[in-house]
């Protein structure tokens, strides 16, 4: 279902972000991610006043994050072909201190912890923000096991993932009505279905 028919407009800016996930051969994986933004209008450089054509990036940005089943980070780099600052590139030393970070619980507070204010870059910090995301969508069942005791981290996280919900009820009936924290609360509701 598409948008509402906007007010008429002009596009001033754009931002492209592309996630990608994929299963090394040596039992671990690689989530990787692109930033692209440019305007839709020749606008001037911050590195020299130069004018930057339309269509040209101002940001240029990639992160790979290595991933073992468990999703605690074994790897990280950056690659940042376009930045608008001499120094902006600096920030990818920081990164190394997500390694041993696990994007299960916790991952927006350790990327706070560890890379917040000027430890390195807004926009490495937001590609790493919903990278976690697609590191979900690549390895299924590094959270939700077959054999599951517990509730999957992704359930009561959202609507369509609500305990007392159909998405629940559907894809993990042994959770329907049940709260996270314990395999209790589950056998509870079994009982009573």
């Amino acid at each position: 279902m598409p948008l509402s028919l906007p007010v008429p407009r002009q596009p001033r800016h754009v931002r492209r972000v592309h996630y990608q996930g994929y299963e090394r051969d040596d039992g671990l994986w690689d989530i990787e991610a692109e930033l692209h933004d440019s305007k839709t209008h020749d606008a001037p450089s911050l590195r020299d006043g130069s004018l930057r054509p339309a269509g040209a990036p101002i940001h240029h940005m990639w992160l790979r994050v290595t991933v073992g089943r468990d999703l605690v980070v074994r790897g990280i780099e950056a690659a940042m072909d376009t930045t608008p600052l001499p120094d902006c590139p600096q920030a990818r030393a920081a990164l190394q201190q997500m390694v041993g970070c696990s994007m299960a619980r916790g991952w927006r507070q350790s990327i706070q912890k560890h890379l917040g204010g000027v430890a390195s870059c807004t926009h490495l910090r937001e590609l790493l923000f919903n990278l976690a995301t697609a590191a979900f969508q690549t390895l299924p069942a590094a959270f939700t096991p077959a054999d599951a005791t517990e509730p999957p981290r992704h359930l009561g996280q959202c609507t369509g993932w609500d305990f007392e919900g159909n998405g629940v009820k559907l894809y993990y009936p042994q959770f329907h009505r049940s709260r996270p924290g314990t395999a209790q609360a589950a056998s509870d509701t079994a009982t009573k279905d």
